[in-house]
Parts: structure tokens; sequence; C-alpha cells
């Protein structure tokens, strides 16, 4: 068996009960068309897409082109997101809405941005959105502040999943703020998975690395000169970086140590 086999039967991810052999998460917008939103979507080997229902056609409107044309529920997780969201009751409204169009789909991602500029989230807004709507039957992950107080918060409440930035969304900048994200895994009694900031194939290793569960990523991949060719090399970061966790790296020293022991070395 090779690692990827490997990795697939014994290495899954798991959210609200389902297991996923991909810890690889992708978006769904911002390509050039649907053609190239499902290629890039099946180089990634992702399981779960996200959909932003205010943007994406899913049966919204009959008259055209819908992405479950070209990934079927059938075979993907449709995620659907409250992107574009300000306020808790404009992000429990849509969901609602996206539980209809999926015939009672209960996973969910929630956003509930704080302005325009920065797309930050607006944690107040996000808490009271994820009280109801946990309430109401939903299955929650959660975009949020990389803030290990507010991710408990949410883990309380009945999220299945809490999502911190590694630093704004569509920013490309990377992981930021390493030692928050640290702070949020060791506390997290659910998967822990990077949303927004990642930029490219070391950013989405250095998450997995750090012990995250997985990476969620759009730009990233949709903005690349090349976007399938960036997909498949973000499913191998994914992929290499838990290895890596799993492994468990060597321990950093202020001195150096040889590669071969010296004893039994060969002398003149």
């Amino acid at each position: 068996m090779n690692a990827m086999t490997d990795m697939k039967n014994d290495d899954v991810l798991t959210i609200a009960g389902r297991s996923y052999s991909s810890r690889l998460l992708v978006g769904s917008g911002k390509y050039r068309d649907l053609d190239q939103t499902r290629e890039a979507t099946m180089a990634a080997g992702a399981e779960i897409v996200t959909v932003a229902i205010r943007r994406v056609n899913i049966g919204q409107d009959p008259n055209a082109p819908s992405l479950l044309d070209v990934l079927p529920a059938s075979r993907f997780t449709i995620l659907p997101n409250t992107a574009g969201c300000y306020t808790a009751k404009d992000a429990v409204y849509t969901l609602q809405m996206a539980r209809e169009l999926l015939n009672g789909h209960k996973l969910v991602k929630l956003e509930v941005l704080g302005d325009e500029k920065t797309l930050f989230p607006h944690m107040p807004e996000t808490l009271k959105a994820a009280e109801t709507l946990v309430k109401d039957g939903f299955d929650v992950m959660v975009y949020c502040s990389d803030d290990p107080i507010q991710a408990r918060i949410l883990q309380e409440i009945g999220c299945v999943a809490v999502m911190p930035l590694a630093s704004l969304i569509g920013s490309g900048m990377g992981i930021l703020n390493p030692w928050n994200l640290r702070l949020v895994i060791e506390q997290a009694t659910v998967p822990v998975l990077v949303d927004a900031g990642v930029g490219t194939a070391s950013d989405a290793a250095i998450a997995m690395e750090l012990g995250c569960d997985g990476v969620l990523m759009n730009t990233a991949i949709a903005a690349a000169t090349d976007p399938v060719r960036m997909a498949r090399a973000m499913k191998h970061a994914v992929l290499a970086g838990r290895e890596a966790f799993l492994a468990g790296r060597m321990p950093k020293r202020f001195a150096a140590s040889p590669s071969s022991p010296a004893e039994g070395k060969i002398t003149p």
C-alpha cells in the first residue's frame, strides 16, 4: 500500500459523525466557469465543497446553470455557507433557505462578517447565530477568530467544527499567528480547520503540521495561474503536513548533531 492509501484507510476526518478520507475542503467560487470548478475540485481530491448560497446557484434560479450539475450532491458533501452575511439574522435565514434547497441538509458553514474591508468574523453575531442554528437542528461548522476562548464557547454551544482564520480572507498571507492556532487546537474537542488566508502549498502543510484537522481554501486555488495544478499541489501539501504531524518532528536544537553516529566509525 502507498502512503495515500494508508492515509485514506487509517486516518480519517470525522465531522458530525461522517468520515472523510480527504482533509482538504474547497470552495466553489472565483473560477473561470463551472467546468474549471469541477476540474480543480477533482484535482484537489476534495469531498466537501463549500457553496456561498448568496452567490452560487444550487437551485435558487432554475433557469441558470447549477453547481450541482458538475458537483452532484450524490458524490460530494455540499457545505452551504453564509458568505456575505453581516448579521446573525441574515445568516440564519440563509442557511434555512439552503436546507430547503438541499432537501433537509444539516451540515452547514456559518460565517458572520464584521465589515467589508477586513471580512473579519463578527464574533458576537457569530455566537448568536450559532446558538440559534444548533437549536434548530443544524450541524454547524463555524468561521471564527483565532481566539481559544471564542473557539471554546462555540464548542460548548454545540458546533461540530471550529474554523479559525489564518489571515484575512483572500489575502494569501498564510498563518500569521501560529501560537494562537496551537492554543485553539490544544483545547479543542471538535475538529479544527484553518479557514482563510492560505496562499500556497507550504501554508497548507504548516497548518497540518501544527495539528489542524483540515484546511479549507478557495482563492489560493481559484486565483492561481493554473488552478488545477495548484489544487493538486494543495492535495499533496495537506497529506504531507498531516503525515509529518503524525510522525512527530525532531526537536529543535541550538547545536549541530551529526547525521551519522560516531561509534564504530572507520579510523585510519
